[in-house]
């Protein structure tokens, strides 16, 4: 196996044929079909299922995609740190919304700033889908709902959120779960971590919601509370900074729920010299 094979390997895999992969990187379709047919050999697995003139990824082929995309950007950043310049090319960031809105637009423009030939491309979601972003090599780095307890990932807490219950204004005070025992709640989809957290709420003080309705951002949830159509759970820093925040009350949980911290993880062993610039300026901020 040799970084060549790998390269077509991922063209083809990424391409669907072999004659699309060989216009793409310049190369005659018979040395695709080699070095695949080598690849495959040596690795004793067969990496595509064919079909007619398309080629699709076995489930071994799936996996080997994964992390011949890693060996390929780590020996890209390999040479671009050997020859000393600054990190380049695309770095793929998640984070939870409300981190994304409030946390870190100022850390995303100074670090725009010190590596301009970096193309900083962000996503939001739930943590769930931020998490698998980054097992699956789609998201370099994510901030995401923690501590994460995972063999293949590593990180550290960066910031820690105040997380409020909001009512409408003329809802009587909230003080535990049994207040709202059957109350209907907005919160996002099944795989975020808040959402979670929210539920475990009411279950610890034996209490349950009653219909989960899902909304895809905190302004809705906002504007449904603020109708009085139900609950919400986010973090006071999100609320502060809205539009329409004086027309809910805010709640604080109970000590035990009232924290949470956020954390930013990356997959084990795989700090490229992008991530680490980014993990060095965001140490240089906090500390500030």
């Amino acid at each position: 196996m040799d970084l060549v094979q790998l390269e077509i390997f991922k063209a083809v895999a990424e391409q669907g044929s072999i004659s699309a992969a060989a216009q793409h990187i310049h190369r005659v379709p018979s040395n695709l079909t080699t070095r695949i047919k080598q690849l495959e050999e040596d690795l004793g697995v067969e990496l595509f299922i064919r079909e007619k003139s398309r080629l699709r990824l076995s489930p071994a082929g799936w996996n080997f995609l994964e992390y011949t995309r890693r060996i390929l950007d780590l020996v890209h950043e390999a040479r671009l740190t050997v020859a000393g310049e600054d990190p380049q090319g695309t770095f793929a960031l998640g984070s939870l919304e409300s981190t994304a809105a409030v946390r870190i637009p100022a850390l995303l423009a100074a670090y725009n700033q010190r590596y301009p030939k970096v193309d900083l491309d962000l996503s939001t979601g739930p943590s769930g889908t931020m998490l698998e972003g980054v097992l699956s090599g789609r998201l370099v780095a994510a901030f995401v709902d923690g501590p994460v307890l995972h063999p293949t990932l590593e990180g550290m807490p960066v910031f820690e959120e105040e997380m409020v219950i909001i009512s409408p204004l003329n809802h009587a005070p909230v003080t535990r779960a049994q207040d709202v025992n059957g109350a209907s709640i907005y919160a996002f989809r099944a795989n975020c971590s808040y959402r979670h957290h929210f539920e475990n709420w009411f279950v610890q003080d034996q209490a349950v919601p009653g219909k989960i309705h899902e909304m895809e951002s905190y302004h809705g949830m906002l504007a449904c509370v603020s109708a009085g159509a139900g609950l919400a759970m986010l973090p006071r820093s999100m609320l502060d900074n809205m539009p329409g925040c004086s027309t809910v009350c805010a709640w604080p949980m109970q000590e035990q729920f009232r924290y949470l911290k956020t954390w930013l993880v990356w997959r084990r062993g795989t700090v490229s010299r992008s991530l680490s610039m980014f993990v060095k300026l965001l140490e240089e901020r906090r500390a500030a």
